[in-house]
């Protein structure tokens, strides 16, 4: 079984068809077609990622990720009739891992899902990666910062991941964008930025006093090095 997931969407017609699509490529999936029903079984049974519309009656997509968050990193992909790119960067910044619209070719999000899948089946034999008071266990997929869990979401945890594997060395966003989000980046594209800047908010700054991550004009970012490790390097 490729894994258990929860589609959450009022469209009965959709859900019954894509609950078909994922059952032949291998997938255990549930469906609920009302937001609080879909939230409280998100909350009270284990999945591995949950497909979700925004545009729900009673508690929208937006509202339900926020709940869910509090308690849960599940990987969740947004796929909804509501396509402004201002709904898509909410989306992200409120911890989803894609945001796909309407109609979409049910092979495009399983391909979407089975790479977040194998990103977080990737990263369970990575080693440990630790940083002035930053740490990273990518088997359990947990990060913390002065012995304090960070509340990351897996986008958040991939960029930080392989930032951390090379203090000090830049990356570019499309590097950024094929591995944490498998996919090319495009002109316009805004998600890492996104993205980046909610792991900001969350690191803070290092013991230096500067951002943990920087910004490099027109490339990219970096994992902003210590000039301690630096120098026992």
């Amino acid at each position: 079984m490729m894994g258990k997931v929860l589609i959450v969407d009022n469209d009965k017609e959709l859900t019954k068809q894509l609950s078909g699509y994922l059952t032949l490529e291998g997938f255990e999936p549930t469906v609920s077609n009302e937001a609080e029903s879909g939230l409280k079984m998100a909350l009270n049974q284990r999945f591995d990622a949950i497909i979700m519309e925004v545009l729900l009656p009673e508690k929208n997509g937006f509202q339900i990720l926020q709940s869910l968050r509090e308690h849960s990193q599940v990987p969740v992909i947004y796929l909804t009739a509501r396509d402004t790119e201002v709904d898509r960067l909410l989306g992200l910044k409120l911890g989803a891992d894609e945001y796909l619209t309407k109609p979409c070719d049910p092979y495009e999000l399983i391909a979407k899902l089975r790479a977040i899948l194998r990103r977080l089946k990737q990263s369970s034999s990575k080693p440990h990666l630790e940083h002035g008071g930053l740490s990273v266990d990518c088997t359990k997929h947990i990060a913390h910062l002065n012995n304090e869990v960070l509340d990351l979401t897996n986008t958040e945890f991939k960029i930080l991941e392989i930032l951390l594997k090379s203090p000090g060395q830049a990356f570019s966003k499309e590097e950024l964008t094929e591995y944490a989000l498998n996919r090319k980046f495009t002109a316009y594209d805004r998600s890492i930025d996104v993205h980046i800047s909610n792991l900001r908010q969350k690191l803070g700054h290092n013991p230096e006093g500067e951002p943990w991550i920087k910004t490099v004009r027109g490339f990219g970012y970096l994992f902003n090095q210590l000039v301690e490790e630096v120098t026992e390097a």
